[in-house]
């Protein structure tokens, strides 16, 4: 049944907001504020790290807000975010925010109350024995790490997401709790090249790499696709129409074109592109966006190609925790894991990380000829050119 006009109000252009419809839409942030915030809003002066995961800040009026910080995954249960929404009711009146890298933010009004909130998360813990609530995450060590959907819920992934950022951070996890490294390193992770997990400007990134075109599925794909949406959603270029030997519409793809993205298969499901073979884990190192010592920069290749070993990706773990021990004795104070390579020199970076160097890493999104520093200032020691020869890398 139609609504009458008087139910929903005319437009009235002298007076627009009269009889507006308010309820579309995200309501306004203003009202999930705790009291405060509210109060204070626009006041506040500085804030500070109490110890790892525990932060105040404090406003021009005196008040102080406590924030307790713990890392969060990605996907949570429905019982776990229950179990969230129990914790801010009984310590914050029922105010929690989450952060844009997965934490979740506890905040009180009194530090009073940080100890027992503070208490109360460290109980809760998984059958396996792992923290629900890791407190951390602040400060000079590694943040809760950012990622994509992976196995879960994607459908072009080159590696699962949940997983590998498990298995990492049980590695790392003293560096999470803890504000012992020269400044914070920031971990994302991406399942494929699309990257909608942030690795670009990270200080060291995982990224799932397809390494092979996807197959044409010739007998099903005129019945279930859009062919011409299929050959749209290329972005290179690289698929045309094509005919089999019996006449039915399909697609060709050309291989060196191809640059493994996967939008194809967003638009049809006859061209499937994940390998379990051909697919591996792609290092970056080097990004950040913080303009503090240098300007923000993209990350670089280090590692080519990890093997892609479901579930607990040994030497993507490996690799990883050897970069951050690296710089965690070398670096300065202060200094982002970029900061660090480029003033000990990348060839430095690779030879104390026992990484093989080849013509294909360090780039960023410019051509080589923009980047690699072409001077004769360029230059390897005898040990970095033995792990790159042993690896197969530079002759």
């Amino acid at each position: 049944m139609a609504l009458s006009t008087e139910k929903l109000g005319r437009y009235n252009p002298e007076k627009p907001m009269e009889n507006r419809l308010t309820d579309l839409g995200p309501r306004h942030f203003w009202q999930y504020l705790p009291p405060v915030i509210q109060k204070n809003y626009g006041k506040w002066a500085y804030h500070d790290i109490l110890e790892p995961g525990i932060l105040v800040h404090v406003s021009e009026t005196g008040d102080k807000v406590f924030t307790v910080r713990c890392g969060g995954p990605r996907f949570m249960t429905v019982e776990h975010v229950r179990e969230i929404c129990e914790i801010a009711d009984k310590h914050c009146n029922g105010y929690v925010r989450f952060t844009t890298r997965n934490n979740i933010e506890f905040m009180v009004d009194s530090y009073d109350k940080v100890e027992p909130l503070k208490n109360d998360l460290l109980s809760r813990k998984h059958v396996s024995g792992s923290y629900k609530f890791p407190i951390g995450g602040t400060g000079a060590g590694i943040t809760n790490i950012v990622h994509t959907q992976g196995y879960i819920h994607c459908h072009t992934p080159a590696t699962d997401a949940s997983s590998m950022v498990k298995a990492v951070m049980d590695e790392l996890f003293e560096y999470f709790t803890s504000m012992t490294l020269p400044a914070q390193v920031r971990i994302s992770m991406a399942c494929c090249l699309n990257m909608c997990g942030a690795v670009h400007c990270s200080d060291i990134a995982l990224l799932g790499y397809h390494r092979k075109p996807p197959i044409v599925d010739d007998e099903v794909i005129e019945s279930v696709c859009e062919i011409p949406l299929a050959i749209a959603a290329c972005p290179v270029g690289a698929i045309s129409p094509a005919k089999t030997e019996s006449g039915k519409k399909t697609v060709k793809i050309k291989n060196d074109r191809c640059m493994f993205c996967g939008n194809c298969y967003t638009m049809c499901m006859a061209l499937p592109l994940s390998d379990k073979e051909g697919d591996g884990v792609t290092i970056l190192a080097g990004g950040k966006i913080s303009n503090r010592i240098s300007e923000p920069k993209f990350s670089k290749v280090v590692v080519p190609c990890l093997p892609n070993n479901f579930p607990r990706f040994p030497e993507v773990v490996e690799t990883v925790k050897k970069i951050v021990e690296v710089y965690a004795a070398d670096a300065r104070k202060y200094e982002r894991v970029g900061d660090w390579a480029e003033r000990i020199g990348w060839e430095k970076f690779f030879e104390k990380c026992g990484l093989p160097f080849t013509e294909h890493l360090i780039d960023d999104y410019r051509l080589a000829y923009d980047t690699y520093r072409t001077s004769t200032q360029f230059k390897f020691t005898e040990a970095a050119w033995e792990v790159s020869r042993a690896a197969g890398g530079i002759d």
